[in-house]
């Protein structure tokens, strides 16, 4: 009897055996409830280490999709606001080139085609204004691989009379960003041999007075036998010139013209001066052709125009090559400004239509490439959505926890901390001053 009542009696290690199974049981149960809350299987490094490193890549690189987010859509906002320049550019263009053909109805006085080069100036600052937009971070939107804050400089003094403060190119875009801004340089100033805009003048130079579709005489005006420079006058053949040096001015001057040793036939001589001279000194000319039919100016470096009509003595005609769009609308605003009748006016609109819609073509290629750009965002845009998505899912499985069996888990670990509780409680009644008592 003495030994069974002896093992009924608890002991030291048993009553420190179950003050360690019920630590452990609401250690775990405290573990599995943090793990519900949070909802993560992995909490802690400790946890799961391999998880847990998954999981911070995962991260990781979901911050930098999410930071690159960002960025693509500061670069959008830019973009689509060059866009929206370009249209308001291209619009105002348009506007200038109805006013030029308006200018060219033959009913319109001096005094109006002078009032419509007035509105034509208007638009024609709204151009360059547009041109030297900045973005909401006060950066060119055209900056091109970078310019000065006012890209586009002009009128000047000195040849060429507008031009790009900066380094002309287009940044390149990468597999998650695009350019923040375009060429400018590309939309809006012109190289002689890709877009051949040229504008041409003739004057007479003993009175000096500007004539663009007469020839004028020493005793003033003469307003038959007109000599009137072709439209797309040095449109063809153009060349650049070396060194880059701004391209020459030409002048082609009549010293002498004869319409009477041959009936029908007119003999001209005509000299060719280039400024600045990269071509070296340009022999004269004696052409003749049949009286009052086109003639030929080919002797001008890469180019060449037509003339119609019979020139005069000390006519001078001189070619200049049109550095950009602006220059273009100056050289359209004061051509018909200052057309003295409806032949000069018919020059100066025939001349303008054919640079303007050089412009207009430089305007929409370069418009062309914002849209795809903003295309292209919206591409890049959706990809990384996708690999956003596909690193939570990493995430996710790395270390979130499986709900059900969380709750389950939680479930046995409950029932088994209140088991342990109550075998504590019995354990403690197998004292031996409760025996004794």
């Amino acid at each position: 009897m003495a030994t069974l009542s002896t093992a009924r009696l608890g002991s030291a290690n048993t009553y420190d055996n179950a003050i360690r199974i019920v630590t452990a049981r609401q250690a775990a149960l405290s573990e599995l409830q943090e793990n519900l809350t949070s909802g993560k299987r992995v909490v802690r490094a400790s946890d799961d280490p391999t998880s847990a490193a998954i999981a911070e890549r995962a991260l990781t690189r979901i911050s930098r999709i999410a930071t690159d987010q960002r960025a693509l859509e500061s670069q959008r906002t830019s973009i689509a606001t060059t866009e929206s320049t370009l249209g308001d550019v291209t619009d105002a263009l348009q506007r200038f080139r109805e006013l030029v053909v308006s200018a060219g109805n033959g009913v319109h006085s001096a005094a109006e085609r002078r009032t419509i080069a007035q509105e034509m100036q208007g638009l024609r600052d709204q151009v360059f204004a547009l041109a030297n937009t900045k973005d909401q971070n006060g950066l060119p939107l055209f900056n091109a691989l970078g310019s000065a804050l006012t890209p586009f400089v002009g009128p000047q003094a000195t040849a060429p009379d507008y031009s790009f403060n900066g380094l002309p190119g287009q940044s390149a875009a990468s597999a998650v960003t695009i350019p923040f801004t375009l060429d400018g340089d590309n939309a809006f100033m012109h190289q002689p041999a890709r877009d051949q805009a040229f504008n041409a003048i003739v004057t007479n130079t003993v009175d000096g007075l500007i004539s663009t579709d007469r020839t004028l005489t020493t005793d003033n005006v003469v307003m038959t036998n007109q000599a009137t420079v072709s439209a797309t006058a040095a449109a063809a053949q153009a060349v650049a010139p070396p060194n880059n040096v701004p391209y020459p001015k030409y002048t082609v001057a009549f010293t002498a013209v004869d319409t009477t040793t041959v009936p029908g036939t007119t003999t001209a001589t005509y000299t060719t001066t280039e400024v600045p001279p990269v071509s070296g000194v340009i022999a004269a000319v004696t052409v003749s052709y049949p009286t009052n039919t086109s003639i030929t100016v080919a002797t001008l470096p890469g180019l060449s125009f037509n003339i119609t009509g019979t020139p005069k003595v000390n006519d001078t005609i001189t070619i200049d090559s049109s550095a950009s769009v602006f220059s273009v609308l100056d050289d359209a605003i004061r051509d018909i400004g200052e057309a003295g009748n409806n032949n000069a006016s018919a020059q100066a609109v025939s001349q303008a239509l054919h640079n303007i819609d050089i412009g207009l073509a430089r305007v929409s290629n370069v418009r062309g490439q914002a849209g795809e750009l903003l295309n292209r965002a919206d591409r890049i845009s959706g990809n990384q959505e996708k690999r956003s998505i596909q690193m939570e899912e990493n995430r996710s499985r790395a270390e979130d926890l499986d709900m059900i069996k969380g709750i389950s888990d939680f479930s046995n670990q409950q029932t088994g901390y209140s088991a342990a509780l109550q075998t504590y409680a019995q354990i403690q009644k197998l004292s031996l001053f409760n025996f004794i008592s």
